[in-house]
């Protein structure tokens, strides 16, 4: 039986409200304050479930970090003081961004370091740092509960495929400038998701480190150097606002504010795309934006269906979200096809569920299906998997007017 669920029926919605922070800026402002010597104040925090992991993991690195009114104040450790003997421990949730992250970072202890999650986060590939670590004899111990690094990482070339999670080479990115030496790492054949890796260049920028595109395919990173404490504040998340302004092309009116529309976020293209749907039946990559691919696909579905490539990488989120959304797709008389890193869309006339949508423990699932709802009514089990980015969404709707029915989903909670 689901304990969390949420009716929605039929709305149009009007109104304003403000975007909320971008996670994925949150994630690397946290890390950046944790490893500078200093105090550094990040304001604009959101405290998802995924931002909560990296406040716990940044805590294990030795930082101490202080929330309070949406504001993190955050007492850096600067370079984490090797400890050798001592185990630290950190628990990543269920947050990808949150364990590739830090697993180059808490390389710099000098002792081993024990990640821990949920199963469904441990069962995600990892390939890239487990193939680093043998070909540098680092220890990387993975079973179904835990993975235990420890070693030394070294300044030098990292190569890493391009077709793989930048989340990766974030990673190195936080950890590469506080080694002794200078490193180079060469991103293999065509690169994905790009954006996520100017994200994360600009976030060391402003702690005061340096690394550079050389090429298109090569990122220089100096070492010996320090981060430094900053101020920031996160700005609007195009990944989360893509939600309502989805709903408007169904036809509510929402005005969301907060947006930078030069933003280096590759899902500020969401709107450029939900017009070619709008327009006709579209063919869209979404390469450099995945996240992007559930909304797309309901707008797809409730407009003129659309072609969409790049769409390997949504089998290694949250769930498969790409399967997930084809099976839910159908309960609205929508039909798709999948294909080799492709999913076909076809448009039609929506029809209400006669059987409750399943969530699929995904975030962005239960937001797209939601978007489908507001037109048609209906149910989705599972609904709270929205905490792990967007805690307050069905609260946002309901100041909008959406009419909910929320069971054990706390309505317009901030955390």
């Amino acid at each position: 039986m689901k304990h969390d669920r949420v009716t929605v029926r039929p709305s149009r919605l009007r109104g304003s409200i403000t975007a909320p922070p971008s996670k994925s800026m949150a994630h690397r402002h946290l890390v950046c304050a944790s490893l500078a010597e200093g105090t550094s104040t990040i304001d604009n925090i959101d405290l998802s479930e995924d931002i909560r992991a990296t406040i716990a993991c940044c805590e294990s690195l030795g930082a101490r970090i202080d929330i309070s009114d949406g504001k993190a104040v955050v007492q850096g450790a600067g370079l984490p003081a090797e400890n050798a003997g001592v185990t630290r421990r950190f628990d990543c949730n269920e947050s990808g961004s949150t364990l590739r992250f830090m697993i180059p970072p808490a390389l710099l202890l000098g002792s081993s370091a024990v990640f821990t999650g949920s199963r469904t986060l441990l069962s995600r590939p990892l390939s890239v740092y487990e193939d680093l670590f043998e070909r540098t004899g680092m220890v990387f111990d993975r079973t179904e509960t835990e993975i235990t690094v420890y070693g030394t990482l070294k300044p030098g070339t990292f190569e890493i495929p391009g077709d793989i999670s930048s989340q990766f080479v974030s990673g190195l990115l936080f950890a590469l400038p506080l080694l002794d030496g200078d490193s180079r790492i060469v991103i293999t054949g065509a690169i994905e998701s790009r954006p996520y890796i100017d994200m994360t260049l600009c976030a060391l920028s402003q702690a005061g480190i340096e690394a550079r595109w050389e090429s298109d395919s090569e990122i220089i990173v100096p070492g010996t150097q320090k981060y430094r404490p900053f101020d920031v504040r996160v700005e609007g998340d195009w990944s989360n606002a893509a939600f309502f302004l989805a709903m408007d092309t169904f036809g509510s009116g929402i005005e969301v504010d907060g947006l930078d529309s030069d933003s280096l976020q590759g899902d500020r293209e969401c709107t450029a795309f939900f017009h070619a749907l709008m327009d006709g039946f579209a063919a869209i990559d979404i390469s450099a934006c995945p996240d992007l691919g559930p909304v797309l696909f309901a707008v797809a579905a409730g407009h003129h269906g659309g072609r969409f490539t790049g769409t390997d990488r949504l089998k290694i989120k949250e769930s498969d979200r790409g399967e997930a959304m084809c099976a839910e797709l159908e309960k609205f008389g929508i039909s798709t096809q999948a294909g080799d890193d492709c999913i076909t869309v076809f448009g039609g006339d929506l029809q209400k569920p006669v059987l409750a949508l399943e969530g699929h423990n995904d975030h962005r699932i239960v937001m797209a299906l939601t978007v489908l709802l507001l037109q048609t009514g209906g149910t989705i089990d599972g609904a709270c998997a929205v905490n792990k980015s967007f805690p307050d969404f069905f609260g946002r709707l309901a100041q909008l007017g959406a009419e909910l029915e929320l069971e054990g989903i706390p309505s317009g909670e901030g955390d």
